[in-house]
């Protein structure tokens, strides 16, 4: 039977507030069972576990996007900047901050890097100059695409569509960035300058980020804090830095073996030994 982690308190800087939620599919399928979080102001927040895990869903419900899926938020409430967010529209989430970037990247492979970040400024009513101005910033960020910036973006390599899509979120202006498995798919090497430019968009844009991340080590190292999802439950959440020296992470996550580790026949019954599990 597994225990859920305590449900932290929402704090007065909080952004976002995820409160005791759960998420069913097709009117049956329940996918997260009593799942909470809390993301600071200006903080990188991580959302790790395996594939399945329910990340992706705790994403969506955010941003509202389960409802093209045949899923429902049906317990809890989701706020944002201390408004429900499970009550608006997508587009009225993104008016008022909130966007996400999409596992996969979903860039319009048929219009250029640039036409595809000018899209991101749909929703925007401050004119062109301003628009132009954002545009250039996001160059200073990702110079590699200002040099591809009149490429068709299908033919760009996986990471510079991901800076694309991260790019496109940014002309929304937003307050914060729901960022799913920006590493899936990419060279070390990249995933390492997505990374470094995500933390420079917090410190310098004070943008905030909730981020699921499979890579539960690269996470760790530039997020904040971090929730670990099981099965769709939180069970284990912590400062970044304490669950990288936490001994159950090491062993499951960052494949550290303790030293308790004498062959592979433990890793076969390694759910024994989680000190989550009753």
């Amino acid at each position: 039977m597994t225990t859920q982690a305590p449900a932290p308190q929402p704090s007065k800087d909080a952004i976002l507030s995820v409160n005791n939620i759960e998420v069913i599919y097709d009117h049956v399928i329940l996918v997260l069972k009593g799942v909470s979080l809390t993301v600071p102001r200006g903080g990188i927040v991580a959302v790790l576990g395996a594939n399945g895990a329910g990340k992706t869903t705790t994403l969506k419900a955010v941003s509202n996007l389960l409802k093209a899926e045949r899923g429902d938020v049906t317990k809890g409430s989701i706020e944002f900047k201390g408004e429900r967010a499970d009550r608006l529209t997508s587009a009225d989430l993104v008016k008022r901050g909130c966007i996400q970037v999409m596992e996969g990247r979903h860039c319009f492979g048929h219009l250029t890097i640039e036409e595809n970040l000018l899209t991101g400024a749909f929703t925007r009513k401050d004119g062109r100059s301003a628009i132009a101005r954002d545009l250039e910033a996001i160059y200073r960020y990702f110079p590699r695409l200002k040099q591809r910036r009149g490429s068709l973006a299908g033919y760009t390599s996986g990471g510079e569509q991901q800076m694309c899509a991260i790019g496109r979120a940014m002309m929304s202006k937003p307050e914060m960035i729901l960022l799913d498995e920006p590493s899936m798919g990419l060279a070390p090497q990249i995933v390492e300058e997505i990374f470094e430019i995500v933390r420079d968009l917090n410190s310098k844009e004070n943008v905030s980020f909730l981020l699921a991340e499979q890579n539960t080590n690269i996470a760790l190292r530039y997020a904040t804090y971090g929730y670990i999802m099981e099965n769709g439950r939180i069970v284990l959440d912590g400062e970044a830095k304490a669950l990288r020296e936490n001994e159950d992470v090491k062993e499951f996550y960052l494949g550290v073996a303790g030293a308790d580790r004498k062959s592979f026949r433990d890793v076969k019954h390694y759910k024994r030994r989680k000190r989550w599990l009753a």
